[in-house]
């Protein structure tokens, strides 16, 4: 196109259509911490059980996360953290990378998120430490 300038084919994207996309994950993580609040796991036959329980006995590491979310819906965080205490880390870290994420968003920056071999190794290793020690005998403190 002749005589157009080259700024003016750009498109310009507002502050609420950049924090669109985080404000549409926040929606479906609260209707889903909604719903948990609403329907106890506690109670037999709101939920499946975990498929690994029910065949081998063995904790996995999403093992009581719905007790997890229950318990943090209605404020007890101790009960939480006996659930699943990786789930309410989880929790926690979802949080801060989202609180990050708006605030990048806001100012027009993209969330860049560096996951390299090393940091992805090191949280494979803790979710398997993890999962061993709550499977084992002096890990009780650890099960669902």
């Amino acid at each position: 196109m002749r005589g157009v300038n080259a700024d003016s084919q750009r498109v310009t994207t507002t502050v609420a259509g950049r924090l669109a996309v985080p404000a549409g994950i926040l929606t479906a993580v609260v209707g889903a911490f909604a719903y948990v609040g609403a329907v106890d796991p506690n109670e037999p036959g709101h939920y499946p059980v975990c498929p690994l329980l029910r065949v081998t006995g063995l904790y996995c590491p999403g093992c009581g996360g719905l007790r997890s979310a229950y318990a943090v819906v209605h404020g007890d965080l101790l009960t939480a953290l006996h659930a699943n205490a990786m789930a309410v880390v989880g929790y926690l870290g979802f949080a801060a990378l989202w609180t990050v994420w708006v605030v990048r968003a806001a100012r027009g920056r993209p969330l860049r998120i560096d996951l390299s071999p090393v940091r992805l190794w090191t949280l494979g290793a803790l979710v398997l430490v993890f999962t061993v020690l709550r499977n084992l005998p002096f890990g009780g403190w650890l099960h669902p």
